[in-house]
This record gives C-alpha cells, sequence and structure tokens, in this order.
C-alpha cells in the first residue's frame, strides 16, 4: 500500500525593496537636492548588510575618490554662491572676515515606505566643505607680492587656504589663479573655522558650495522592500546651520535633502526536479506493514529545498481539501485524512524571537502566516519541509476498506509582503 501527496505551484515572490536617491531642483530662495541609497544583497559577501550610497558625485570626490573612499564620505557641488555686501578689513573679527560654520553633527529624519507607512531612521552630517573666492583684484595687486602663490599667502598672513583654518583640517585640495582660490576643508567636529585677511579686500564672491557627506542607515534585512522617502532642512546665511559670516552672503536661504532609501530583497525558493511530487512511506518502505503486517508508526516525507532570502517573509498552506488546521488528502471516495507540514530552515534564517527554525508547524490561509526574519543575506542555503500523515489517521488508511491511494494538493507559500 502507498500514500501520496503533491506538492505545487508553491512558491510566490514579493516585491523588491528601494534605496536613497538626491535630486537638485533649484527654486527661488532654496536648493533642494536628492540623495539615493540603494540596497541589494551580495551572493559574494552575505555578511554585508548595508545601503550603497548611488548619489552621482560631484565636486570634491568627483576629482578625488580615493580621498572620499578611504573616509567613506560623498560629495555634491551646488549651484550655490556667496557675495560680500561690503569690503573685508584687515584683522576684523570673525564675523567679518571669512568665517565658516558647518553643520558637521550627525542629524537624525525619519524615512517612510510609501505603501505600508513603516518608519526608519537615517542620520547625516556635513563631513567637509569647499568651494573656490574670487577677488575684486588680483592677489598680486591687493597685496603687492612678487608672484601669485605668495600674493594667495600673504593675503591671509602667509597661509593659503589649502591649509585650513580650525577646527576644520587639511584635504589636500589648493588650486589658484590670479584672483581665484578653489579649496575643501574637512568638518570632522563642529566648530566656527576662520581665515582673517591682512589686507583689503574690496569685494569678494564663493562661486559654488561644495559639501560632503556621510550617512548611518537603518539595518535593511529588517526593512521591507519598497521605497522610503524624508527629507531634512538646513538654513543658510549669517546664523543659520550653513553660517559663512556677516560679510557673505548667499544667493539661496535653504537647503533641502531630498532622501529615497531603494531596497530590493531577495526571495527565492528552489526545488530539486521532482520535488513537486511528494510520496509518504514509512520508514523503511511498506514490505514491514505488507509482509509482516507491522503497522507503522509514522507515514512521511522530508522534501529538501534552496532558499535565497534578505528580508522577512511569511509563510502558510493553501490546501486542495480543506478548509481546517491541517491540509487534508482523499481516497476519492469521500475518505480523507489530515498531514501535518512543517519547516526547517537554514542558520541565518530565525524566528521572530531569534530562535533557530527546526520544524514549525505551518498553518493554512495567510493570517495565520509564521513569520521569519533573516540575521544575514542566506544565499542558496539547504532547508526542510517536514510532510506527515496525522497519526490519528495511520489506522484509517490501513484498514482493508479504504482506498489504496491518497492524493491531494498543497501549495506551501514564501511570500515577502509581511
Amino acid at each position: 500500500m502507498n500514500t501520496g501527496t503533491y506538492l505545487s505551484g508553491w512558491l510566490r515572490r514579493g516585491r523588491s525593496l528601494a534605496f536613497l536617491t538626491l535630486l537638485i531642483a533649484p527654486s527661488a530662495g532654496a536648493v533642494t537636492q536628492e540623495i539615493r541609497a540603494l540596497f541589494t544583497p551580495d551572493s559574494a559577501n552575505p555578511q554585508r548588510n548595508q545601503f550603497i550610497n548611488k548619489t552621482p558625485l560631484s565636486g570634491y570626490c568627483e576629482h578625488y575618490p580615493d580621498e572620499c573612499r578611504a573616509n567613506n564620505m560623498f560629495s555634491i557641488r551646488l549651484p550655490l554662491r556667496f557675495e560680500s555686501v561690503k569690503a573685508m578689513q584687515p584683522d576684523d573679527s570673525e564675523r567679518n572676515s571669512a568665517m565658516f560654520r558647518i553643520p558637521a553633527q550627525w542629524r537624525a529624519l525619519t524615512v517612510t515606505h510609501a505603501e505600508t507607512g513603516q518608519s526608519e531612521k537615517v542620520e547625516v552630517r556635513i563631513a567637509g566643505f569647499g568651494s573656490q573666492y574670487v577677488l575684486s583684484d588680483t592677489a598680486v595687486n591687493l597685496t603687492g607680492a612678487p608672484n601669485v602663490l605668495l600674493g594667495h599667502q600673504s593675503l591671509w598672513g602667509s597661509s593659503s587656504w589649502v591649509y585650513a583654518a580650525p577646527p576644520c583640517v587639511y584635504s589636500g585640495v589648493g588650486l589658484y589663479g590670479d584672483s581665484h582660490y578653489a579649496f575643501f576643508w574637512k568638518t570632522p567636529v563642529d566648530g566656527t573655522c576662520v581665515k582673517t585677511a591682512r589686507f583689503p579686500i574690496p569685494a569678494m564672491s564663493y562661486s559654488y558650495l561644495d559639501f560632503a557627506y556621510e550617512l548611518r542607515t537603518p539595518n535593511p534585512l529588517g526593512m521591507s522592500s519598497g521605497l522610503y522617502n524624508g527629507a531634512l532642512s538646513y538654513s543658510i546665511g549669517p546664523g543659520a546651520d550653513f553660517d559663512f559670516g556677516d560679510i557673505m552672503q548667499p544667493s539661496d536661504s535653504d537647503l533641502t535633502l531630498d532622501f529615497v532609501l531603494d531596497v530590493q530583497h531577495t526571495l527565492k525558493v528552489d526545488i530539486p526536479p521532482g520535488g513537486e511530487k511528494v510520496r509518504m512511506v514509512p520508514a523503511g518502505g511498506w514490505q514491514s506493514w505488507l509482509q509482516g503486517g507491522r503497522k507503522p508508526t509514522r507515514i512521511f516525507r522530508d522534501q529538501t529545498f534552496n532558499i535565497s532570502a534578505s528580508s522577512r517573509f511569511k509563510m502558510y498552506l493553501e490546501c486542495q481539501f480543506g478548509p481546517g488546521r491541517y491540509c487534508y488528502m482523499s481516497d476519492g471516495n469521500n475518505v480523507s485524512v489530515p498531514i501535518e507540514v512543517s519547516v526547517s530552515l537554514p542558520a541565518g534564517l530565525t524566528d521572530t524571537s531569534g530562535r533557530p527554525v527546526n520544524r514549525q508547524e505551518l498553518k493554512t490561509g495567510p493570517a495565520a502566516g509564521v513569520v521569519f526574519q533573516p540575521g544575514q543575506y542566506v544565499d542558496r542555503k539547504p532547508g526542510t519541509l517536514h510532510f506527515e500523515l496525522h497519526k490519528e489517521a495511520i489506522d484509517a488508511v490501513l484498514l482493508p476498506s479504504t482506498g489504496k491511494h491518497y492524493r491531494g494538493t498543497v501549495v506551501v507559500v514564501w511570500d515577502s509582503e509581511v
């Protein structure tokens, strides 16, 4: 005698996840920049559970990528100008000199899933800034120095702007011409960095604003697939978040960073060829029963599969014969018997309490779905589906009056829409 059940149509994939994006959309009085970051699982490095910044680089990091990679920072050049409103006098106060106060401390914002409303926290800090100052006359004419380099050095007390004013720090950038000097300074701490003129400067401007930023992003393995959006705004001007003193006035008064987190999860299940047909038998087969009349204590089958998962998912059953707590098999003559279905998952996947998954019972219907979560990206690791005839049904299928074959379709659903 043999009994069997068929497993079919048992993989359902959920949606993919999305990451951060920054766009530039200048408007009167404000600058908006979109920042994009992406998470996709990496089979070559499953322990890496981090977003990758995908915002196109411009400014400092575009020209010095190795320096930025070493410091885990990214830069953007904005069309934001600063113009002097009066002459800069020698040895004047901080606020009437070339002063820079940059929001170098970490700031938090909330990003929200566009469809589910799930929220996560992102942190950002300004890690450096730069621009190009343009003088109203050449450095040589303003200082009387014998050459351009000495002119720029003398204008600020023998120290050109390749060397940052503390607590800002050196970044290696100093490009100059007769009347201009491009610079970039790092900002490891919050503070005011000041260069004091040693000669009168009738007028001066900053041509643009480069800023570098660092990100702290949430663990993507705990996030749902989809887009998360949020924004963080900075004020610009005297006494504002970006404060360049009282002489240098900005062309725009606000900078808004629009964040888009793009999470693209993987949930894939593969069964070996022929694995969709599950034949349940006693341990050692039917010979002990057919030849010796020894009743089996279990009628079961374990079916292996390979799973790749980087996000939470739930599992549940859909049955040909039911409804009820169990799926059923039928002999075709109105006799049905219940079967138990459970799952064991590979290391790296746990239940919501963080416990390993070993023979976790699966139930029927989405409402009864059991949720599992990854501690890291799991790439093509083996798991097992356990099919077993309910103990109370063993006597029924062995009765001479019942059918010799029992069949039923069980759909096992892996659903990332948790």
